[in-house]
């Protein structure tokens, strides 16, 4: 078990390898947080982050597959987009309107005419 220090953001691109001094900054933070806290036995990962060119969401039925409502590509905001993505996605279920405009998450905004 341990403790997780993350939190950067780097937009190097799909084939950048990680950049170590992000890890061994937060680290040095951790330690001047938790004192204790034992940096010597820790691992270093990273992950990708699902963002659309529009740098927007897509939330809305599937094209072709109406039963299917898509709500990903939040990147960085996933957690605090989420009580929105939500209620966006209840409306669409339950044909409940709501007061925000849908048209800039459809799925279908970056299909071909």
């Amino acid at each position: 078990m341990g403790v997780r220090c993350a939190g950067t953001a780097e937009f190097g691109g799909l084939l950048a390898p990680p950049n170590p001094r992000r890890s061994a900054m937060l680290a040095t933070i951790g330690k001047q947080l938790l004192p204790n806290l034992n940096i010597k036995e820790s691992s270093d990962w990273m992950g990708y982050r699902p963002s659309l060119p529009d740098h927007l969401p897509a939330i809305g039925p599937l094209p072709g597959h109406p039963n299917i409502i898509a709500a990903f590509g939040h990147g960085h905001t996933g957690l605090t987009a989420a009580p929105m993505t939500g209620r966006l996605v209840s409306s669409l279920i339950t044909n409940t309107p709501i007061d925000v405009d849908r048209v800039p998450y459809r799925p279908e905004r970056f299909s071909q005419p």
